[in-house]
């Protein structure tokens, strides 16, 4: 169960200064497999990045898992081919009484063998998505599906890094950044470092690394990776072949053979590969916002 306030006696500061954060039960871990979530300025193409991720870790043999957590309910549009059911649909198709789930009813196989989930989301205003992760979650621990999964992805909403959406960050062991060589994506960037830093506190997730996306330079990054203790672990070019395979509701190892296209497709498995043999946990600290703006020359 989890318990969506802090309890008498907890600190209120235990996730952050005067938070109000998701606990989860120790028994909603994901076994052995290793778990990451992926995070990230809205729009930056973490979506994509987590699906394309998620091939190729099954290009390297693993089972792998990816849940979306996002209401949108569209991070495993391209592996699936569709949108599919969500995890709270189908709980208030059957009254919230989960025993009376079957596992094909919000868990579905997409593009080589990727099985797919989408959490879902509580009503714009209404409810918490932190609960909605632990119960996707818990789901996923009643059927045993987590004991026969080599790697689980957390796609998770934008940039919201409340009590609710950082919930992913319980149950992984490294959180992925996505972003771009920009302003606005390294300033979120710098935010979602912070939540993950709160997390750390209670919790053995540590920032993995970063993955430039949309980005031909990366001077931008690298200079706030200098000055965060971050790393970038992959570099996705601005490709149109990458925007339009969305389009076409495909992944990238599914479209037509290109340079260019293949070349993306190494720097995916490179980074599945160096993921699942274990990043070095970074010591990420967050910058101060005007020290960021002085940083990166922003007008």
């Amino acid at each position: 169960m989890l318990d969506t306030v802090n309890p008498p006696g907890r600190p209120r500061d235990g996730d952050g200064e005067g938070s109000t954060q998701v606990h989860m039960d120790a028994a909603l871990t994901a076994g052995t497999a290793k778990v990451f979530a992926v995070y990230g300025k809205g729009g930056i193409g973490k979506s994509t990045t987590s699906s394309n991720l998620s091939v190729a870790f099954s290009k390297l043999g693993k089972r792998v898992l990816q849940i979306g957590c996002d209401p949108k309910h569209d991070s495993t549009f391209t592996l699936t081919k569709s949108l599919i059911p969500t995890v709270i649909d189908v709980l208030e198709s059957v009254n919230f009484h989960s025993e009376e789930l079957r596992i094909e009813d919000f868990v579905f196989e997409g593009y080589n063998g990727v099985m797919c989930v989408e959490a879902g989301g509580p009503p714009a205003g209404t409810g918490c998505g932190g609960y909605v992760v632990g119960q996707t979650v818990k789901l996923l621990k009643e059927h045993h599906l987590l004991d026969d999964t080599d790697v689980v992805i957390f796609d998770v909403l934008g940039d919201v890094v409340c009590g609710g959406f950082a919930a992913p960050l319980q149950h992984a062991e490294r959180a992925v950044i996505v972003t771009a060589n920009d302003f606005d994506s390294i300033f979120a960037m710098n935010r979602i470092i912070a939540a993950i830093q709160a997390k750390a506190k209670n919790y053995p997730v540590r920032v993995g690394g970063v993955i430039a996306n949309r980005s031909e330079d990366t001077d931008q990054i690298d200079r706030f990776n200098a000055r965060a203790g971050t790393e970038t672990l992959a570099r996705i070019p601005l490709l149109d072949v990458i925007r339009r395979s969305r389009l076409k509701k495909a992944t990238l190892f599914e479209l037509e053979a290109t340079p260019e296209v293949e070349a993306v497709q190494r720097e995916y498995l490179q980074l599945a590969a160096r993921l699942f043999a274990g990043t070095e946990p970074l010591d990420a600290k967050p910058m101060k916002d005007r020290d960021l703006f002085d940083l990166l020359g922003y007008d």
